[in-house]
């Protein structure tokens, strides 16, 4: 029986030109025998601006809706997903060779870590990558390590989420992407820190496109009070799920 990892992707029209490159991203993977992705793309929206950018290939499955931005769209996708574990790709970016197979290793090298990361690379416009930010040292994330860390950076994690793996059972439990404008990933990230140990992967498994039509380089994105508000969301967030003392198996 085959193992799937699910990839899922939110999309928006000015976005939908990058699917192509994601695709053959996907499609260098590797993965370890009895294993295969699937790829969910779900429009942000209901237009005609991002289907012919849908790559031909019966492993992606791709859908529309009202939009909603990224969480709402991702959170859609996932009553599409087969898949056993659950790794985002935003439409612009791209994977690493070998992404999916290091969050395959390390999700069934340890069977209570719930979700994986790794390093990401800035992809410029000119074509060349850029090593932002370290991270931690290659191996598990106890829990709290990542909330703690989120506060001491002011706001910022210490680990990339856009490179996030996850258990779907996992993801289901905790409500998918939190609903938010913004830093929905973040939430998400920090959620699973408070009831699940993590693992970094130190090879970078993405590259994180630079350009101007991203939505972190508009104005919204870091507009003092919207900033605020979501740091306090994400935060109490994570304080009342740890509070619980639940803990995913």
């Amino acid at each position: 029986m085959t193992r799937t990892v699910t990839v899922v992707t939110a999309v928006h029209a000015p976005a939908a030109r990058y699917l192509p490159e994601a695709h053959a991203s996907l499609a260098d993977q590797r993965l370890p025998d009895g294993w295969d992705w699937q790829w969910v793309v779900q429009e942000d929206g209901e237009t005609a601006d991002v289907a012919p950018y849908v790559p031909d290939d019966p492993r992606v499955s791709f859908g529309q809706g009202r939009p909603g931005r990224a969480a709402m769209a991702r959170t859609l996708g996932l009553s599409r997903a087969v898949g056993e574990f659950v790794r985002v790709l935003d439409a612009d970016d791209r994977l690493t060779p070998g992404a999916l197979a290091r969050d395959v290793a390390a999700l069934t090298g340890s069977p209570g870590t719930g979700w994986t990361v790794s390093r990401a690379l800035d992809l410029l416009p000119d074509g060349s990558t850029v090593a932002v930010d370290d991270g931690p040292p290659e191996g598990p994330i106890a829990r709290g390590t990542v909330l703690a860390a989120w506060r001491e950076r002011g706001f910022l994690p210490p680990v990339h989420p856009a490179t996030l793996c996850v258990r779907r059972d996992l993801l289901l439990a905790l409500g998918g992407w939190a609903a938010l404008p913004a830093a929905e990933d973040t939430g998400l990230l920090l959620a699973l820190d408070a009831v699940s140990p993590g693992w970094f992967t130190a090879e970078p498994g993405l590259l994180y496109r630079k350009w101007p039509g991203q939505a972190t380089a508009a104005a919204a994105h870091t507009d003092v009070r919207e900033r605020a508000a979501r740091a306090a969301v994400v935060s109490d967030r994570a304080r009342a799920l740890a509070a619980l003392e639940w803990s995913a198996p």
